[in-house]
């Protein structure tokens, strides 16, 4: 967690600093200033805390400056000896309003309540994010196929397989309607979804979604039967996709 402190009285500083790695460890402080303007300074050039803590009475003026000069949506931490500014401090970004001198325990407690409303909701938020971009790494997910004079888009969750005939590339829809398109199964393997889709040999490129049987075949290979009842040719698993092929079906 990084904070920034506003304080003008060093020795207040000192002892917040302490008490915060007392607390938790990974607590960095990674500015201090004293005044507004220094403060407004600070945050033109440096990258925004997940919270600041606040004296009240600054060395240029109120702190409540900085909420009218600036927009401010780090929650704030106030740490005052001033208990007349309450009212005030609840009206912005306050998480707490401390009387100094500060106690161990109504610190804790005071960043206890931050992390369960603020930093544990957004780190989450982040983690969601992340998992999304993982799971959405631009794979392809739509074709454009022309038929006729006459174009459609075809989403990936409504290919069955793609496959390779008399050295042309196919797709196979669920409704069993076959359209050439302009990539070869080398290309596609690089470009759709590998949770999706697997290459079972040379030729065919199948949908994990539209398996309807697996079964033995000669020579340690496997035999797939798909959910279309249009026949292509026989989807064999080669020898040495089979491994890999039961890994992927078994995830």
């Amino acid at each position: 967690m990084n904070v920034l402190i506003t304080e003008n009285e060093k020795p207040a500083v000192d002892g917040l600093v302490r008490l915060l790695k007392k607390i938790d460890t990974g607590i960095n402080v990674i500015g201090v200033t004293e005044s507004v303007e220094s403060t407004i300074n600070w945050f033109q050039s440096n990258p925004n805390p997940d919270l600041i803590f606040m004296d009240i009475q600054l060395d240029d003026g109120l702190c409540f400056e900085l909420f009218e000069t600036m927009k401010i949506e780090i929650p704030v931490i106030f740490t005052t000896a001033y208990d007349e500014y309450m009212l005030s401090a609840f009206k912005v970004n306050s998480v707490d309003y401390l009387l100094k001198p500060i106690e161990e325990n109504a610190l804790r407690r005071a960043i206890e309540k931050f992390e369960s409303i603020h930093y544990k909701a957004s780190v989450k938020s982040d983690v969601v994010k992340q998992l999304l971009t993982e799971l959405n790494k631009g794979y392809k997910n739509r074709f454009l196929i022309k038929v006729g004079e006459h174009f459609k888009s075809i989403p990936d969750n409504e290919i069955a397989c793609f496959y390779i005939l008399e050295r042309a590339t196919f797709l196979r829809t669920l409704a069993d309607k076959d359209y050439a398109i302009d990539y070869s199964l080398d290309k596609l393997e690089k470009i759709i979804n590998p949770d999706r889709f697997f290459r079972i040999n040379r030729n065919s490129i199948i949908n994990i979604n539209e398996i309807n049987e697996i079964l033995s075949y000669s020579s340690s290979r496997l035999r797939i039967k798909l959910n279309s009842d249009k026949a292509i040719f026989d989807l064999i698993v080669s020898k040495d996709k089979v491994s890999e092929f039961k890994k992927w079906i078994d995830k």
